[in-house]
């Protein structure tokens, strides 16, 4: 199981292929992606890679994180996440990785959080069809209709779908394609559209459903402290 990766969402565009198709994609920024830590089994119970992304203001960053980011010698990281990985797959502390971490034609699952809608009604939250245009419904067209029963059990059961708050929800998007990368300037391309607004963090993973190419780097692709050069090793697994 390798690392996931920490990016920007930085909006979406169309590259074309050879043919002359043009394909919706997805801008993903590797915004200084490094490894702040490690967890290992006999510590903490489970393997895992501490990963950072993102530039954050000293003045705005504890005392305790500011030590944290010492010990492993990098800057303040505006975003923390844990990928949990193999004993085969620990990248070093203070690697960062690069976006051929992931290869032309891969599937990923990408993870963000859905643009906020604020307090919306039942058709546009749910879908709902509404009540009839005529025959005594007046007033209550857009409404939602009975919610709950008579006296028995005379409630409203839980999970009742209402009007209520709508997005601003944890989402993954599962088998979105890697159309392109630039290891240059750290850009994924992912075709299709990918939950959050612009500037949010996403998180991108292997796909869990899809197989894994032969040829990807293994344990990852990414540039050690003070190495101008990509140190991973590309392997079959």
């Amino acid at each position: 199981m390798r690392s996931g990766v920490i990016a920007k969402k930085m909006g979406m565009t169309r590259i074309f292929t050879d043919g002359g198709e043009h394909v919706p994609v997805t801008v993903l920024l590797l915004d200084d992606c490094q490894v702040v830590a490690h967890r290992t089994a006999d510590k903490d119970g489970y393997t895992a890679l501490q990963l950072g992304a993102g530039l954050a203001k000293v003045k705005n960053t504890t005392k305790a994180q500011r030590g944290h980011f010492a010990i492993a010698k990098v800057e303040p990281k505006h975003e923390i996440v844990e990928f949990r990985v193999g004993t085969t797959e620990v990248v070093p502390v203070g690697a960062r990785f690069s976006a051929d971490h992931f290869l032309a034609g891969q599937f990923v699952d990408v993870t963000g959080t859905t643009v906020g809608k604020g307090f919306a009604g039942a058709m546009k939250r749910h879908n709902f069809g509404g009540l009839r245009a005529t025959h005594g419904v007046s007033v209550s067209h857009r409404s939602h209709g009975s919610t709950g029963m008579r006296q028995d059990p005379g409630r409203v059961f839980k999970n009742k779908r209402m009007a209520g708050h709508m997005g601003d929800v944890r989402v993954t998007t599962q088998n979105l394609k890697v159309v392109r990368t630039d290891v240059e300037r750290g850009i994924i391309l992912v075709e299709g559209a990918v939950p959050g607004s612009k500037g949010g963090w996403i998180l991108v993973r292997d796909a869990v459903k899809k197989p894994l190419p032969k040829d990807v780097p293994l344990p990852g692709s990414f540039t050690l402290p003070g190495a101008d050069a990509p140190a991973a090793q590309s392997t079959e697994g």
